[in-house]
């Protein structure tokens, strides 16, 4: 198989070290940077009620998951809380967060912990600071893990204490399993 050259003068060896260079890098995955898992997240389950797009639950605020972000076995995923109601929505903490399965059971050994610490490599956690949400404005979160062989495909997510649990479906699994920690950082309202 040969490469097409721009010009008609380009010798033969040039086109075959181009058609090299390009299968090695094809090959090789183009760097040392382990990619995140983007197998498409099966349908919903009966099992887990996830609000429709852009739907406002009775709470008030939505949640949704951004896509996961994975670099050296580190990886990192945003949550985004938003105000949906016509009220303020006080928010002071963290969220707290169960990964479930397929069927919507909770992955056993998963552990969720406030803050970044207990993750490796994983950025320092900036800590609670309360603020208000406008009706409309939304808050940031970031959830970080490091690779292991289950998937989870749905977040049980819970915005702070009190608050009523939201079922979020990510759009990709997630690379998470037994005897692994899931770091969250407190909600931060989000850049304007």
């Amino acid at each position: 198989m040969t490469v097409p050259c721009p010009r008609p003068s380009c010798p033969r060896p040039l086109r075959s070290a181009v058609l090299a260079g390009a299968l090695a890098l094809a090959v090789s995955g183009c760097g040392f940077f382990t990619e995140p898992d983007h197998r498409p997240v099966p349908g919903p389950s009966p099992a887990v009620a996830v609000p429709p797009a852009g739907d406002c639950p009775p709470s008030g605020v939505r949640v949704d998951a951004g896509r996961v972000d994975g670099a050296m076995g580190l990886r990192a995923m945003s949550l985004t809380l938003t105000n949906c109601s016509g009220r303020p929505y006080r928010v002071n903490g963290y969220p707290s967060v169960h990964v479930l399965d397929e069927k919507g059971a909770p992955l056993t050994g998963v552990r969720t912990v406030q803050g970044t610490d207990k993750v490796p490599m994983a950025p320092e956690d900036p800590g609670a600071e309360p603020f208000t949400l406008t009706p409309g404005g939304s808050a940031r979160a970031a959830l970080y893990w490091r690779m292991a062989a289950e998937n989870g495909t749905y977040l049980r997510v819970v915005p702070q204490k009190g608050r009523a649990a939201v079922d979020v479906r990510p759009p990709e699994t997630l690379d998470i399993g037994p005897e692994n920690t899931l770091g969250t950082t407190a909600w931060a309202p989000s850049p304007s």
